[in-house]
């Protein structure tokens, strides 16, 4: 299964999406308003909740999420947003489709931001910080909170891969002016498609709400306190948030699960010759959905992967920095590859390209990541173990990557 929530689909689901469709055939003669968002705001406000966070807004996708934020904080043209160069490409993406621009940073071997490097970009059009918890570990939350606090920043976190992940015993999304989740199949917890975003502020909930909504107000109301806005439809659907809503309330379950599975192969590969584990900054507050090991030559992290038939992160192209042609040709001026932006204007002083952030190359060149919760090849993690696997099978999975990595043939 690509993520842990898939695996967990059950009798839930299937009663949450019935329901919506037994009210659905009920209510098919009501003349004008059937009450078609009544599991969308169940969603929000067990989100809300779970999260503990004073809003949370439901949207079809992670995408979504993070463009609906950025309108809510009120980023646009002529304002920069510091996004780390090992991400996913909607992190990039969301900023320069606001107009807003794009200043990448380093990641060290936590394979998250590295704070240092993100004060040293930090200029007076900067505007927010994105921490993105990539392979479900959380970035250094209160390096960057204060870093945020010192400049008087933002700090929007890109949740997608890490949901129900904490730091310091905070949730993950909670932590700035916003937080931003992914209900893909890929995710933690999944409903095929959707999004949600976790917000304290009422006024960055209204503007992200009517955004995403035509312009209503919360929660559709022709007036309000904030401000009017000509909006966008990215709502999540009903059928999508009866299955979140489901999926939601086995968010600890999956967690402990995957957490499990993760503690169990980590153990049984024991110590490596030339490897070791990423930096986690806070290993009790990760996901557990990836074991990442960070080599000290990158020629032996390729013949590792390449053993295992599977990549290094720097070869996973939606999610390094060097990977996106369309970014480097944005990057050298060509702002036809982001529709809407105006065309030609001035190119960054160094295109976005291998080379622009020399560490971040080199820890991604020398990555290689086990499934052990979210599987999927494009990401890097196309070999290891799942929720389901045995004791024997992890104990197999063990074996052949130690094999590999000591160069041995593995076994079939």
């Amino acid at each position: 299964m690509p993520g842990p929530g898939y695996r967990f689909f059950g009798a839930e689901e299937r009663a949450n999406v019935m329901a919506v469709l037994d009210r659905w055939q009920t209510d098919c003669e009501v003349f004008d308003d059937p009450g078609e968002g009544e599991w969308v705001r169940r969603f929000e406000e067990a989100a809300a909740e779970r999260f503990g966070a004073a809003h949370c807004l439901g949207v079809n996708s992670g995408t979504s999420a993070l463009v609906a934020a950025l309108v809510g904080l009120g980023i646009g043209p002529g304002d920069e947003v510091v996004v780390p160069g090992y991400m996913f490409v909607a992190s990039i993406a969301a900023v320069l489709h606001c107009g807003a621009d794009v200043v990448l940073a380093e990641v060290d071997e936590s394979l998250t931001l590295d704070p240092a490097d993100v004060r040293a970009r930090i200029t007076p059009r900067t505007r927010a910080i994105m921490p993105v918890h990539m392979l479900g570990a959380p970035a250094d939350l209160a390096a960057l909170r204060a870093l945020a606090d010192e400049h008087g920043l933002h700090l929007l976190e890109d949740c997608a891969q890490s949901a129900g992940g904490s730091y310091r015993g905070r949730p993950l999304g909670t932590w700035g002016s916003a937080g931003t989740f992914s209900l893909n199949h890929y995710k933690v917890i999944t409903a095929l498609q959707g999004g949600f975003v976790l917000t304290d502020d009422p006024k960055v909930f209204q503007r992200a709400y009517s955004f995403h909504d035509q312009g209503w107000f919360p929660y559709r109301q022709d007036h309000g306190d904030g401000d009017l806005l000509l909006g966008m439809n990215l709502g999540l659907g009903e059928l999508q948030a009866a299955v979140a809503h489901a999926q939601l309330g086995k968010l600890d379950l999956v967690l402990d699960r995957v957490r499990d599975v993760k503690r169990r192969l980590v153990e049984a590969i024991g110590d490596l010759p030339g490897a070791r584990p990423r930096t986690l900054h806070d290993p009790a507050g990760e996901c557990g959905t990836t074991a990442v090991y960070v080599f000290d030559d990158v020629r032996h992290a390729r013949d590792v992967a390449d053993r295992l038939g599977s990549r290094t992160l720097v070869e996973s192209p939606t999610h390094y920095y060097g990977a996106l042609p369309a970014l480097t040709a944005f990057s050298r001026g060509d702002h036809s590859t982001v529709p809407f932006r105006a065309p030609g204007g001035a190119p960054v002083p160094r295109p976005f390209e291998p080379g622009l952030l020399p560490r971040t190359d080199s820890v991604l060149a020398r990555s290689v990541a086990l499934a052990t919760g979210v599987s999927d090849s494009y990401l890097g993690a196309g070999f290891g173990v799942h929720p389901g696997s045995t004791q024997a099978e992890i104990e197999q999975a063990a074996d052949t990557f130690r094999r590999a990595v000591k160069g041995e043939t593995t076994k079939a």
